[in-house]
């Protein structure tokens, strides 16, 4: 069974960019994703996604996401599993398919009103990468 997962977000921080001993670019980035309701005592409820791209869109990714920028993944959800000191961990990530950047070009960082003063048709584009390039 194959499982996706679609969310939009702001990144919380700049990309990172790494390549594999290969050669093969990796990059990793968190988006906040708000929830659409809020706590018992009314705040407003955040969750925080790790992804990671590869190749072309890695190097897309770490050129065109900055801290603040809106984007929207849509992906496979995984949860990476080890053991270290004896102490288990697990940590859930979605591992990009595509990234829409959805900041308009100019928009300062964390400026949360910007998608609703510009038309979404000059909203950024879409970078398809296919499930075969991914290395699990």
């Amino acid at each position: 069974m194959y499982s996706k997962i679609a969310v939009i977000g702001r990144c919380t921080a700049e990309p990172t960019l790494r390549y594999t001993t290969n050669g093969v670019a990796t990059c990793t980035f968190t988006l906040a994703v708000d929830r659409a309701r809020k706590d018992a005592q009314g705040n407003k409820v955040t969750d925080f996604f790790i992804v990671e791209t590869w190749r072309g869109l890695a190097e897309n990714c770490a050129n065109y996401l900055a801290k603040g920028k809106l984007a929207l993944v849509d992906g496979e959800p995984h949860i990476d599993k080890w053991e270290k000191d004896g102490v288990k961990h697990q940590v859930f990530k979605i591992s990009a398919e595509t990234v829409r950047f959805l900041s308009p070009k100019g928009e300062q960082q964390g400026d949360n009103n910007a998608t609703e003063r510009t038309p979404a048709s000059s909203f950024g584009h879409e970078v398809p990468m296919d499930s075969e390039q991914i290395p699990f």
